[in-house]
């Protein structure tokens, strides 16, 4: 499967066990798209004024810039038909790495989620360049192996932990973008995997209302959301035939059910809406929640 995209997979690292797992993922995401590997660590300089107070600040820049190099090396040793390249850029690295998701066929992040105190979505870095770009960006959590090797395999899917699981796309059957579903068939296609599609929809307040529950209007309802699905992805389905597609019409609360959906998935991969707030970009609150909760890498997909 040729991915449309140019440029790189692209890779932002801070040294931390998460952002070598995403390295570790990425050279096979580089591998499967047949695209070169690039790793960046971004150097933010201290204002000079405060120097004083930074005891060190040439020995951090210079471990900064030794984190692609040396991470780049064990990824030749391991992935020998890989491009692969380093550089450590200067600059606020939210603003560092949105451009480079711009310039690169993706942008690949480590992340702690909410059981940690570090990685890029600490220091609102990772929910800046989600709100600065109009590119995918995929977030890998770090599993507790320390060994880069089989932390990255883990995140992949494709360790000695049993075959690898589905590709977990979340969608609005109603209000269907194709920019979305195209990446969760192309994801899907790449790794031979089954496309999982999930869509969440909520039975009629019934309760705020102080009316009963009526099974039989449910069920119509879940027909008619069932249907409505179907219909979504029926373009796809025509252009990926060889994907197998598991249709996943849902009652209940989005973030959860797609957290939930997408146990010992390969990926999942949630959409964006391109909106502007009055203080910059926002990510979207099931974006937001999921890469909080997901134990598995999570593509961030914006759309219009």
């Amino acid at each position: 499967m040729t991915s449309t995209s140019t440029g790189a997979v692209t890779v932002g690292l801070d040294g931390s066990p998460e952002s070598l797992a995403a390295a570790e993922w990425a050279a096979r995401e580089a591998a499967l798209r047949e695209l070169p590997l690039k790793l960046v660590s971004v150097w933010e300089p201290v204002p000079l004024a405060a120097r004083a107070a930074f005891l060190g600040e040439e020995s951090r820049q210079h471990w900064s810039g030794r984190v692609p190099v040396e991470a780049a090396a064990g990824i030749r040793e391991r992935h020998p038909e890989l491009d692969v390249t380093a550089d450590q850029l200067t600059g606020e690295p939210g603003e560092v790495l949105a451009r480079l998701a711009e310039e690169s066929a993706l942008l690949v992040l480590g992340s702690r989620g909410l059981s940690g105190f570090g990685g890029f979505l600490v220091g609102s870095v990772g929910q800046a360049v989600l709100a600065d770009t109009k590119s995918p960006v995929v977030f890998v959590r770090a599993p507790e192996d320390t060994d880069a090797e089989a932390a990255g395999e883990k995140a992949a899917g494709t360790g000695d932990g049993g075959p690898a699981g589905p590709v977990v796309l979340g969608i609005d059957a109603h209000e269907p973008d194709d920019v979305l579903i195209r990446y969760g068939f192309e994801a899907a296609a790449r790794r031979g995997a089954t496309l999982r599609v999930v869509h969440v929809w909520s039975l009629p307040p019934y309760f705020a209302y102080g009316l009963p529950p009526d099974p039989e209007l449910d069920a119509e309802l879940g027909k008619q959301e069932a249907a409505a699905l179907t219909e979504a992805l029926a373009d796809r389905r025509a252009e990926f035939p060889a994907v197998t597609v598991e249709e996943a019409p849902t009652v209940g609360k989005t973030s959860d059910v797609l957290v939930e959906a997408a146990r010992g998935a390969q990926l999942l991969v949630v959409g964006r809406r391109l909106r502007r707030a009055p203080f910059g970009g926002r990510i979207g609150s099931v974006a937001h929640a999921v890469l909080h909760h997901a134990a598995v890498p999570v593509a961030i997909v914006p759309h219009a």
